[in-house]
């Protein structure tokens, strides 16, 4: 949030925690230039739990209309991959961080 704030002052917002409609909270929803994105933070837990990531976001992208979203994965192995990479899942792109 610290590096995201000044990015976003006074030409956007962000809102942590943002109910959808079905009253689930999204982790991050940033309105900027006139268009909403939608980050979900992970810590990982392993393949499976960062499946689940993901299908959680394409709900959320849903909930909103959009067709892409972020993962952010905060993962602590010693022998982690960081890295970027495009995901598809249920019709929906996922943009994929892991640091």
């Amino acid at each position: 949030m610290t590096y995201l704030k000044p990015i976003i002052n006074g030409v956007g917002n962000y809102y942590i925690e943002a109910r959808t409609r079905d009253l689930r909270r999204t982790d991050v929803v940033i309105d900027y230039l006139g268009q909403q994105q939608i980050v979900e933070m992970k810590i990982w837990h392993g393949e499976e739990y960062n499946r689940r990531g993901e299908l959680q976001l394409t709900k959320y992208l849903d909930d909103y209309a959009l067709d892409r979203g972020y993962l952010l994965s905060f993962n602590f192995n010693k022998n982690k991959k960081v890295g970027m990479k495009e995901i598809h899942c249920d019709g929906k792109t996922i943009l994929e961080v892991v640091v």
